[in-house]
């Protein structure tokens, strides 16, 4: 394995475990067993390889869901809330043939994006990747088309922090699926349980004044 893969898989590996903030690039380097300087060399930065680590799922996602979300925005048949948001589905689990348990590992790393307040990702991933925010938005509002763009900010928003939050939780909640409910999933089952929660939230009647 090269030196830059290796320093992505460890970084990728403890900023899924302890976070962005809570990773520093001494621990980062002691994992790879590599010393710092092939770190400045390889990414110049954190914040650069913060980047880096995202990228590698973001190049295999982007294409198959602006592939997935564009087809719906074609259609011309009356789309369904629930139907934008299952457009995600096989693109998020196709990451598990990328990478082993590649869908769960981009998850909590998104996750991570939110909670640990990197304001930089999250401008990084709409600049890098605009197609897949555009046709998600067009999608929305083809199937809530009376949905405005204030609207639209404050539910995608709750969505992403319901999402977040989920995937944060998920080897817990797939714990808890199986001792408490003896329902045997994994996180395709997860996120085909919190589809028709965040459809159902977008779609609520518009605010009152």
């Amino acid at each position: 394995m090269s030196t830059k893969n290796k320093i992505l898989d460890a970084a990728e590996y403890l900023f899924a475990d302890k976070g962005f903030n809570g990773t520093s690039l001494r621990e980062i380097t002691s994992q790879a067993e590599v010393n710092l300087a092939a770190v400045n060399y390889h990414f110049g930065s954190k914040k650069e390889l913060i980047k880096a680590v995202m990228s590698r799922y973001m190049n295999e996602l982007s294409p198959r869901l602006e592939s997935s979300l564009q087809v719906l925005c074609d259609s011309e048949q009356p789309l369904t809330l629930v139907e934008v948001f299952s457009a995600f589905i096989e693109p998020l689990l196709s990451l598990n043939e990328y990478k082993e348990n590649g869908t769960s590992n981009f998850l909590q790393l998104l996750g991570r994006g939110y909670t640990d307040s990197q304001g930089f990702l999250r401008w990084f991933l709409t600049t890098q990747y605009p197609n897949v925010i555009s046709n998600f938005v067009a999608a929305v509002q083809k199937a809530y088309p009376e949905l405005t763009p204030e609207e639209m900010f404050w539910r995608l928003h709750f969505t992403m922090g319901t999402v977040v939050f989920t995937m944060s939780s998920s080897d817990a909640l797939i714990d808890i699926a199986e001792n408490d409910f003896n329902k045997k999933i994994d996180i395709a089952g997860v996120i085909r349980q919190v589809i028709p929660y965040v459809a159902a939230g977008v779609a609520a009647p518009i605010s009152l004044p």
